[in-house]
């Protein structure tokens, strides 16, 4: 075989493993994505529309992070504590839109911090509950922004009761995880 040959085919050797190299790299790039939009829901949208090329980075970083934190579930008692003092909140509603609704939004908080979720700030904690709870947290998105709204005076009546659903979503959430069973918050229809 004379050297041009040789080379040719060295040439083609370079270029099909080069071809099978970025289709393998290009297979593991989307079975990542496959699997955090299939871990993320609509969160994955919603980074992918924020970062851009750096959400699955993201996503990544939040679970890692989220992971380090050492979780934990809620004894039985606290979750009783914490659901009789839901029900307080949401019974004051009639009286006391703004205050049931400031109420809830601390309630979220303290249900987190119990759980093991650091107080930083609004943006961080959407971010660590996005990684177990990514089917709720554009509740929590949606009602912290209400109750900020409220802060101001300028969210209705029918704000805040929008606001106290998409609470609600979040709080069940966050008070069943490691639960024996699902909890049920027992409200009246909002």
């Amino acid at each position: 075989m004379s050297d041009q040959a040789t080379l040719v085919i060295a040439i083609a050797a370079v270029v099909a493993l080069g071809l099978v190299g970025w289709a393998v790299w290009a297979g593991m790039k989307r079975r990542r994505a496959t699997a955090l939009h299939d871990r993320f829901g609509p969160e994955y949208a919603r980074a992918r529309e924020q970062f851009g090329k750096k959400a699955e980075q993201e996503l990544e970083k939040r679970v890692e992070r989220v992971h380090r934190l050492h979780l934990r579930p809620l004894g039985a008692e606290a979750r009783d504590s914490f659901a009789a003092a839901w029900r307080t909140s949401q019974a004051r509603f009639v009286d006391d839109p703004q205050l049931s609704v400031a109420e809830a939004d601390r309630l979220i908080m303290d249900v987190m911090e119990a759980r093991g979720y650091p107080m930083t700030d609004f943006e961080r904690r959407a971010a660590d509950i996005s990684v177990e709870h990514p089917h709720v947290v554009s509740d929590y998105r949606a009602a912290h922004a209400i109750a900020e709204r409220s802060r101001r005076r300028e969210a209705s009546t029918e704000d805040l009761r929008e606001a106290m659903i998409h609470y609600k979503a979040l709080f069940q959430d966050l008070l069943a995880i490691g639960a024996p069973e699902q909890v049920e918050v027992r409200q009246a229809r909002m």
